[in-house]
């Protein structure tokens, strides 16, 4: 039996996205994502947008904490803006999570309200 259903990880997510400033050119979790690893364990993370491009997405704060204790396999995630609509991952992101370790290809993703799809759907080719 999973620890966290779908909407419970999406509810975990949503939370996460609280939109607040650390300056007034820097926008932070305007998107919060909830992973969860092979081994069962939560990650949470925001996305950070600076105006001169530089910063990252929800997903990358969240796989940032999880290699910090030395996990490398995604189970499952999802990423969402705080009013609550789930957002697929960028390019970046599914590239990123497929070089983290090649066996995310199997993460499950969630992109809807009761739709997920394995990694290897949404990054049928990576790049080489």
């Amino acid at each position: 039996m999973e620890k966290f259903s779908d909407e419970q990880l999406i509810q975990k997510a949503k939370e996460a996205a609280k939109l607040h400033k650390s300056s007034e050119d820097v926008r932070i979790g305007e998107v919060g994502c909830a992973l969860i690893s092979e081994k069962g364990n939560l990650y949470l993370g925001v996305s950070i947008h600076a105006c001169c491009g530089i910063g990252f997405c929800a997903e990358h704060s969240a796989i940032a904490s999880m290699v910090l204790n030395q996990e490398y396999k995604i189970k499952k995630i999802v990423a969402v803006c705080g009013d609550g609509t789930i957002l697929p991952p960028c390019g970046r992101c599914r590239e990123f999570m497929y070089r983290i370790n090649k066996e995310n290809l199997k993460t499950e993703i969630i992109i809807g309200k009761n739709k997920a799809v394995k990694l290897k759907e949404l990054l049928p080719h990576p790049w080489n």
